[in-house]
């Protein structure tokens, strides 16, 4: 439609304007004056003004070429229809830029989908992200905002809409999942090849699966290893990466070299022994980051590397700290022996019991021998023997008669030399009553009002000046007052019958764990300061504060150690090389980086991983199982793998569920028991492995000097199974049994004997729990599933938390993972040994899941009654000087005695017998 203005008969009579013609033909204006014709097309809008007066409106015209002209004269509502006709091309002159670059959008997404279906490539987050960040410069609101109505579009323009608005990410998941499905096709006989076995499915998808970023959580026995060997050799068989761009981490020499041998093997079986990739430690890559960097290879002292080689070192550190400073020695001695046990949660009963009196009541022990009924009570007291203050604990005083019918009060703490009382109450900062002590605001108010009746200096301190550290200024300022000097003596003697210290070695285990996690992180002693600043109020805030005074003399004497050989420890060199990648000093040619075992990784790890793929490209492939992440002490934080989203973006999270190893019964067993952790993470192990007999059978000695009788009578029990057939013989011809402890002490219970006994039948070995990962038998036996044994009672330390970005919440956490471990290096049977009155809580509790019977070593099953008290002993028969009595079978650690109604009542059985 044309439209076509002139200079208005004002302007041309009264002002005597020039004539002039402007016309609008489709997207084309051209103006006609005294002087030539003029055109601008609508794109060129930007060189057309319109300058409104109050008798009229001049347009101005700019061409390119600098060309100007001005056609004054315009009416007013000519030059309202004018200013409307231009709006309109301008809306659709946009309208069509952004159709479009729709289009091209369009066609670069639907491009993505052919790579997936026609290049079998996989659409990667990467590609997806850029193709999205583009759509959004396109279309900030992600709307299709052309500017007008569907009935106004071209049929190619609608359709051009509706594609646009279409979800994208998941038609991209779609067409990875049909490429999947089609490469398990194209990809079946390399799947089939690579390995000494055909990939299974889960396998072969993780393999085919190259995001940027994944994840793949493998059960015990599911072939990590085969794994990462065929998708090395599939990135290289489909041009996906060059075999020097590939770079396998493991987390030792022995499992390098393992991924190394493995992966020659694998491309032997393709007819491609001359590729080579390579398969190296997180040691080995820091050093050859930043020699390569740098030009010098740091030296890593070996006792830097191996876990108890470093704590052995970290031993003869602190033993030059104490001989140098009297100070350091009293602040160490002081936290070993009041200290060294963490309190339970602010208002909760006793954790961690000593015993257990007549009544069933847990009690703790402290250094003097009392029995106190409170962790609080028995850290002060710890406080005052160790500075030497005479003190009364519990000594009742008479009351009188007609004082609230009670005849005695037994305060907390009684100074006989000052004539001081001292009362502790479990009050928080605000004076309110902790958890189900609801009653003890009452019971403070009321021993104030006996005092106070009575003329006492009274001191008291509530549970939140305790964890403080307050309440220990305020004692200290309380006994000098009253002319009690304090005497600090690490070297008192302590009674035979009082708790003993925190021992010297686990002191300096805690020590190399902390320091190892505050290197992963880079958190120096300032930044520990600050986290210490930030704990919640009712944490133990005091221990926790001692514990950083003693970390930072003893991290200064770690440091000057490694500087006397010139060298760094392994966090360090960690962190320098992922430093060296991050500022780009350093550069790395592997667009595939593999780990193992990544359930194992510390910070430090973690961050050199995510430096090495953080170029554009680049593929991160970790393989673990948090489940079985056991290494915390040498500085593995599960949290890099439970948190993996988290800590490297988005990624594809893969399971491998099907193992090759245990049989389902024992892998529904071992799962149970170890997904009871909420934090860990949900898979559903199953098995094709068939059964021989039970898996689980757990049998009970009656002293713990017949472990050792026990193991030999189960091994010959296992060489009669073989003879008759009842066990089949295991790879190489005899059944392979793996004795596990969880201390390298249980390796007595083997016998001496046992090659020239049993040689002929079974290959026998020993291990620790921790040692045994990634190794499996036949036939497993735990000699010492004993209470206070296995679980260990010092696992998790909650002074690990201010070193770590997240620490663990649920009790014994690894612990139970390391029960995991130990379960599922069967690929029979686990054989589990305890002791009467002594069970391993981890052993009650599968007894209670219905997962085994407990029984004598002649299979009987055990029929006794659990001490109520404990929860651990068990009601036994016992004669005493005035005849027979029932007491429980942990005396004297648990005191409690039956009343006559509760022998005759039916005690609760332990589950699972009979009876």
């Amino acid at each position: 439609m044309q439209h076509r203005w002139f200079p208005s008969a004002l302007a041309l009579c009264r002002y005597r304007c020039a004539p002039w013609s402007l016309q609008l033909d489709g997207s084309q204006l051209s103006a006609i004056t005294a002087q030539g014709r003029y055109t601008l097309p609508l794109s060129a809008q930007a060189g057309l003004t319109l300058q409104r007066r109050w008798w009229w409106t001049s347009v101005h015209l700019h061409g390119e070429d600098g060309q100007a002209i001005c056609l004054p004269g315009l009416s007013p509502r000519d030059a309202r229809q004018l200013q409307q006709l231009l709006d309109h091309a301008q809306a659709d002159t946009q309208r069509q830029h952004r159709l479009a670059a729709m289009a091209a959008w369009i066609d670069a997404a639907d491009a993505l989908c052919d790579q997936a279906v026609q290049q079998r490539r996989w659409i990667s987050h990467e590609q997806q992200q850029a193709l999205l960040l583009q759509r959004q410069h396109i279309d900030p609101g992600q709307q299709a905002r052309c500017q007008a109505s569907p009935a106004d579009l071209s049929g190619a323009e609608a359709a051009c809409l509706q594609d646009w608005q279409a979800d994208w990410p998941a038609l991209w998941e779609q067409a990875n999942q049909h490429m999947a499905d089609a490469e398990l096709a194209h990809s079946h006989a390399l799947f089939a090849r690579v390995e000494s076995r055909p990939l299974s499915e889960e396998q072969a998808r993780a393999v085919i699966c190259f995001d940027n970023r994944v994840q793949v959580v493998a059960a015990a026995g599911s072939g990590k290893t085969s794994t990462l060997v065929a998708k090395a050799a599939y990135a290289i068989d489909r041009g996906i990466a060059q075999p020097s761009q590939i770079l396998m981490l493991a987390f030792n020499k022995e499992a390098a070299g393992e991924l190394q041998a493995r992966a020659q093997q694998a491309f032997a079986r393709l007819g491609q022994p001359g590729w080579q990739v390579q398969a190296a430690t997180f040691h080995a890559l820091g050093l050859q980051i930043i020699g390569q960097a740098s030009g010098r290879t740091p030296h890593v002292p070996a006792w830097a590397i191996d876990a108890q080689a470093g704590v052995d070192k970290l031993a003869e550190q602190v033993d030059m700290l104490k001989d140098r400073s009297a100070d350091f020695r009293t602040r160490w001695d002081l936290f070993r022996l009041v200290f060294g046990h963490a309190l339970p949660a602010a208002g909760t009963a006793i954790a961690q019991a000593d015993g257990h009196d007549r009544a069933g009541q847990p009690y703790v022990l402290t250094l003097r021998g009392e029995q106190v009924h409170s962790q609080e009570h028995c850290l002060l007291a710890n406080w005052l023997f160790y500075n030497g203050v005479d003190y009364r604990y519990r000594a009742p005083f008479a009351l009188d008669a007609d004082s609230s019918g009670t005849r005695s009060h037994h305060p907390d703490f009684h100074f006989p030399q000052a004539g001081l009382w001292y009362e502790h109450h479990v009050l928080d900062a605000d004076g309110q009553p902790l958890l189900h002590f609801s009653a003890q605001q009452q019971a403070s108010d009321f021993k104030r009002l006996i005092h106070h009746a009575r003329g006492h200096r009274l001191l008291e301190t509530t549970s939140a000046q305790l964890r403080s550290g307050q309440a220990f200024a305020l004692l200290a300022d309380a006994l000098q007052a009253a002319g009690i000097e304090l005497d600090p003596h690490p070297d008192r003697e302590l009674p035979a019958d009082g708790q003993p210290p925190l021992p010297d070695e686990e002191l300096i285990g805690l020590m190399r764990a902390f320091i190892s996690h505050a290197k992963s992180n880079a958190l120096g002693n300032a930044a520990l300061q600050q986290r210490l600043a930030g704990l919640p109020g009712d944490d133990f805030s005091e221990r926790h504060r001692r514990l950083l005074e003693l970390a930072a003399p003893v991290t200064a004497a770690w440091d000057q150690a490694l500087a006397a050989e010139g060298g760094v420890d392994f966090e360090d060199m960690l962190n320098h090389a992922a430093e060296l990648l991050e500022s780009g000093q350093a550069s790395t040619p592997w667009t595939l980086v593999m780990a193992d075992e990544f359930q194992d990784a510390s910070r430090a790890r973690a961050r050199l991983c995510r430096a090495l793929v953080a170029a554009p490209h680049r593929h991160l492939f970790a393989v673990g199982d948090d489940w079985q992440s056991i290494n915390r002490f040498a500085g593995a934080d599960v949290g890099v793998m439970t948190g993996f989203a988290d800590y490297f973006g988005h990624g594809q999270v893969l399971q491998l569920t099907q193992t090759f190893r245990c049989p389902q019964a024992l892998c529904d067993a071992a799962s149970r028991f170890v997904s009871k952790n909420p934090a860990q993470l949900r898979k559903q192990v199953r098995s094709l492995t068939p059964a021989h007999g039970p898996v689980l059978q757990a049998l009970q000695v009656a002293r713990r000097e017949q472990l050792g009788d026990a193991v030999a009578r189960l091994l010959t029990r296992l060489v009669a199974q073989l003879r008759s057939g009842q066990q089949p013989p295991g790879r190489g011809g005899k059944l392979q049994v793996f004795v596990l402890g969880r201390y390298n002490r249980e390796r007595a219970w083997i016998p001496a004997d046992w090659q020239e006994r049993f040689g002929q039948w079974l290959q026998l070995r020993f291990a620790t729990i921790h040692r045994s990962k990634g190794a499996e038998a036949d036939v497993v036996i735990l000699p010492g599933l004993l209470a206070g044994s296995f679980p260990s009672q010092r696992a998790d330390d909650p002074a690990l938390a201010l070193a770590m970005p997240d620490g663990e919440h649920y009790p014994l956490a690894e612990e139970r993972r390391l029960f995991y471990v130990a379960l599922t290096r069967a690929r029979r049977q686990v054989l589990m040994l305890t002791v009467q009155g002594r069970n391993s809580p981890f052993l009650d509790e599968l007894v209670a899941d219905g997962a085994v019977q407990l029984t004598h070593l002649d299979g009987q099953a055990v029929d006794e009654k659990r001490c109520p008290a404990c929860s651990t002993g068990v009601i036994v028969l016992r004669n005493g000087p005035y005849g027979p009595f029932h007491s429980c079978s942990g005396y004297p650690r648990c005191q409690y005695k039956p009343g006559q109604s509760a022998l005759t009542t039916p005690a609760p059985r332990l589950a699972g017998s009979k009876g």
